[in-house]
């Protein structure tokens, strides 16, 4: 499973730009969490004032449709950082050292081109909408505000890209080296003892590999 590990503050500006983008990624990807429960509730109350006061939300449509930008991209570098988009590892994860890390290399420098493209005319997208006063066809909603999104969005995402191309460079030169800002290929067992410290601390991951160990043992 890919995991991205958290920077020591002693690794340079690769790690201070790492930890610099962390706190950003986690907030739009926040906000990307409250659109979604916000259409929930939006959704219930639509629900309810039409079946029961036959009195439906004005432009209910029209804000779902707005409202799909937030939830489709501002996770995107978070995601990213977490290593959380769909990766194809049958081949890549049999790999290791220079070879691994000159195909992540090479893998995201293609994304950061396409995302810098998307950028681009997404960009070009916001500025039209925006000076012709482009607006949804039935409540007359603006739509500028959804398409500003995907720029703002794809830019950060784009940051996190350029950080994991460093990283992997980094590493290409010199595997040995700790990784910093890029994703790791971890397996089971390793993801959920991770899981395990973040959630719990230390001690309950090495608890729970004290008793993982005794099983292993009992079994033998």
């Amino acid at each position: 499973m890919p995991h991205t590990p958290a920077a020591n503050p002693n690794q340079g500006a690769l790690a201070a730009a790492d930890r610099f983008m962390r706190p950003i990624e986690d907030g739009i990807n926040m906000l990307a969490a409250i659109a979604i429960f916000a259409l929930m509730l939006l959704g219930s109350a639509q629900i309810v004032l039409r079946s029961v006061f036959n009195s439906p939300i004005a432009g209910y449509i029209d804000l779902v449709e707005l409202s799909m930008a937030s939830m489709a991209f501002l996770g995107a570098a978070y995601c990213q950082r977490l290593g959380a988009h769909i990766r194809m590892e049958i081949l890549i994860g049999r790999f290791s050292g220079r070879t691994l890390w000159g195909f992540e290399a090479f893998g995201t420098l293609v994304a950061l081109f396409i995302i810098a493209v998307l950028i681009w005319y997404g960009w070009g997208h916001f500025l039209r909408s925006y000076q012709l006063g482009d607006s949804t066809i039935d409540a007359e909603y603006p739509v500028w505000p959804s398409k500003l999104l995907v720029p703002i969005a794809f830019s950060v995402w784009w940051v996190r890209l350029f950080i994991q191309l460093i990283g992997s460079v980094r590493l290409f030169i010199d595997p040995d080296r700790e990784p910093v800002g890029v994703v790791v290929i971890q397996s089971a067992a390793e993801h959920a003892r991770e899981e395990i410290q973040e959630t719990f601390g230390k001690d309950d991951a090495q608890d729970a590999d004290e008793t993982r160990d005794s099983g292993e043992g009992d079994t033998k």
